[in-house]
């Protein structure tokens, strides 16, 4: 396929996502296999790992109800949040709630998911697409054109060491 989203697990192994909706997993000896398929009408476009091991996806459409799916670490797929505008970037806070650009019910920027499916927008803004948090506990927003640090005190996943070590 045509490989869309990225994301690492805390072992090292890269996951891809492509636009049929299946996620590859390629382990640190290059060895690659399906892990897990979504709906045939879901593309796996954006990809982030949450504290509880669990691989979340985003494919958006035009539809202003797009899901969240939710792969398990054995590769149990299920729909972990729906109702979200284009979700795309995402990323996870050490709590475990996930963060989504997106609109929520017509208003954009980015939205928090709690770990029991609560939605809330917690920073207003256009034309945002992705996010990551740093070591600093600020959150680098990615816009069509610009990038910009927010310092909000979240503290982020850290990222994956190399091999998982």
């Amino acid at each position: 396929g045509v490989a869309t989203g990225l994301a690492f697990d805390k072992l090292g192994n890269l996951y891809a996502g492509d636009r049929t909706g299946t996620i590859f997993k390629i382990s640190s000896d290059r060895q690659i296999f399906v892990f897990a398929t979504l709906e045939p009408s879901v593309s796996a476009y954006h990809l982030a790992f949450g504290p509880d091991e669990s691989l979340y996806i985003t494919g958006p459409t035009t539809s202003s109800f797009d899901s969240i799916y939710r792969v398990t670490p054995d590769g149990a797929v299920n729909r972990f949040y729906r109702g979200l505008g284009r979700p795309q970037g995402m990323a996870c806070d050490a709590e475990g709630n996930l963060y989504v650009a997106a609109s929520l019910s017509g208003r954009r920027g980015i939205v928090r998911i709690t770990p029991d499916g609560k939605p809330e927008l917690c920073v207003s803004g256009y034309n945002i697409v992705g996010l990551a948090f740093t070591p600093r506990q600020s959150m680098v927003v990615a816009t069509n054109n610009s990038l910009v640090e927010l310092f909000l005190g979240i503290k982020g996943l850290p990222l994956p060491k190399p091999n998982g070590k």
